[in-house]
């Protein structure tokens, strides 16, 4: 494989990764979230996490996941079981507009290493064209 499709497709992946991230950082951000005094924390609670990317010497990236900090923060709803004795209920720190954000950038850099993807594809095949 050229490393221009090696690093295209590690593109993919990592993109993938991101989308995969901010979608259960949606889908969790009304659970439970950890709470942050740790003898208070239930296992349960969700805690948010962020993609994080590093990229290698000869081209291309990987990506991994970073908690975010903090994980959660303190809404008071006393009617909520799980509230503590003042009332207050742990929830993750995910900001909506962020994890939209962090997906319509996912979807455009996926869309441009596929483009890439497909422009290498052509460039070869004008290349076998004119050897043979």
């Amino acid at each position: 494989m050229s490393s221009v499709f090696s690093i295209a497709v590690s593109g993919l992946k990592a993109q993938s990764q991101r989308l995969a991230v901010t979608a259960d950082n949606v889908v969790n951000a009304s659970s439970l979230g950890v709470h942050p005094v740790p003898a208070l924390a239930k296992p349960e609670g969700f805690a948010p996490q962020r993609t994080v990317f590093s990229s290698y010497a000869l081209g291309g990236v990987t990506a991994t996941t970073a908690p975010i900090a903090p994980a959660s923060f303190m809404s008071r709803d006393p009617d909520h079981p799980d509230a503590d004795p003042d009332g207050l209920v742990p929830l993750p720190n995910v900001s909506m507009e962020q994890e939209i954000v962090e997906q319509i950038k996912a979807l455009r850099l996926f869309q441009a290493n596929i483009a890439t993807i497909k422009t290498q594809d052509r460039m070869l095949g004008t290349l076998l064209d004119i050897v043979s």
